[in-house]
């Protein structure tokens, strides 16, 4: 299972996603507080393990950001489906606020040149997002780049479905990030 979003350890059940993906039956008990953690780092969270190199058998990907990490989703969903998360352990998309814009535009930005970087160049056939807590299995933000979309299977299109009350695209939570920003 190298490089994938679980990494080869197996230990913590967050590292044991249900069959049907991220949105599986145990996803709200995992949910989890939100937030950032006063230190950055969440030593029971796989991601935060993952991004500190405490995981070995998950390969890291280039990724133009030193705040962001990069790898391959242990169950994918697409052709291409990477994870994109950042170092500082943030619970999940619900708790961000405007002050978060710029990382969310980062996450994105490392999406899309993680494609370009494995030469698929249509990016009009990609799909980004997130979890809406409590759909997520794993409590600590992480973006999901899909591609091609078009090539999504059946469960993966249910699991990672535009306009469900499970998962908001990448634009989708920018919006309502501005939209706050707006109304203080």
């Amino acid at each position: 299972m190298a490089g994938e979003e679980g990494g080869s350890s197996g230990s913590s059940p967050a590292a044991q996603p249900s069959p049907e993906g991220e949105a599986g039956a145990g996803a709200a008990g995992e949910e989890g507080g939100g937030g950032v953690s006063s230190s950055g780092y969440e030593g029971k969270c796989i991601f935060c393990r993952i991004t500190h190199g405490e995981e070995p058998g998950t390969q890291l990907l280039p990724c133009e950001h030193e705040d962001l990490v990069c790898f391959r989703d242990i169950r994918p969903g697409a052709p291409h489906h990477y994870l994109v998360v950042p170092k500082m352990h943030i619970g999940n998309c619900k708790t961000l606020k405007s002050e978060h814009i710029p990382l969310v535009e980062r996450m994105m930005a490392v999406g899309r040149s993680i494609l370009q970087r494995n030469m698929f160049t249509d990016l009009n056939d990609i799909r980004m997002g997130f979890h809406w807590p409590p759909f997520c299995s794993i409590a600590h933000l992480h973006l999901h780049v899909l591609a091609p979309a078009s090539q999504l299977g059946f469960l993966s299109r249910m699991v990672y479905r535009l306009n469900s009350y499970w998962f908001v695209t990448a634009e989708q939570l920018m919006e309502r990030l501005k939209a706050e920003s707006a109304m203080s």
